[in-house]
């Protein structure tokens, strides 16, 4: 049953709960009736809302790209001074994913499906995610933090790929580093190495971590 503080509309928790199931079951594995069952209501609301499962995929799509396109705004806005500074832990898809998304989040293992999909909505996803990548470039460029290179269509290609890696191999990267790369413990490991690669090369040493502040006690 849906909680009584549940101040979603009944619209909103049907495409949540379908995020959910398509994530982890696959959108072709997962019926109207299992949806309307996750959700507390008949699977004809479903229909009235969505009009079919593949409506109701759909949906799900655009919102997930809606959130993602929302987060990577971090990485064109006023804060772009910061993103290549290897000492700031910000900079990346990933790590902005990362800080906003629980741990929980059924996004990232949706994504990780949808990309890997032959569909229309795969390519639809990752040529706007290359759109919003090819942006970012060109504003840290703009603003003296980056280069274009030779080939800023492969540079921004690499750039996205190196952060999409992260949604696809997070089982497998897991596994080696015993860490989840898209926790916050993880990202505290991944964000200094990688973008020390990026903004000294591979002969680049990691930066130390910054001292914790010391705690002022009460004066003698």
């Amino acid at each position: 049953m849906r909680s009584t503080r549940d101040d979603r509309t009944a619209r909103a928790v049907i495409r949540d709960e379908a995020l959910g199931l398509f994530a982890a079951r696959g959108p072709e594995s997962v019926t109207v009736r299992q949806i309307a069952a996750a959700a507390d209501v008949s699977p004809g609301l479903v229909v009235h809302h969505f009009g079919s499962k593949e409506g109701l995929r759909q949906e799900v799509d655009q919102y997930v790209l809606d959130v993602f396109e929302a987060m990577v705004g971090e990485l064109t806005g006023d804060g772009g001074a910061e993103l290549l500074d290897p000492g700031s832990g910000a900079g990346s898809l990933s790590e902005v994913f990362a800080r906003h998304l629980p741990g929980d989040s059924p996004l990232p293992g949706y994504l990780r499906r949808l990309l890997l999909s032959d569909t229309e909505a795969a390519r639809l996803l990752f040529r706007r995610l290359y759109d919003l990548s090819r942006a970012a470039l060109d504003d840290l460029a703009a603003a003296g933090l980056a280069s274009r290179g030779r080939d800023p269509a492969v540079r921004a290609a690499l750039l996205l790929s190196n952060d999409l890696a992260l949604f696809l191999l997070r089982d497998r990267l897991t596994e080696v580093l015993g860490t989840d790369p898209l926790s916050a413990d993880g990202m505290t490991r991944w964000a200094p190495e990688m973008l020390s690669v990026y903004a000294g090369g591979l002969n680049a040493e990691t930066p130390e971590p910054p001292e914790p502040p010391e705690t002022q006690g009460d004066a003698p």
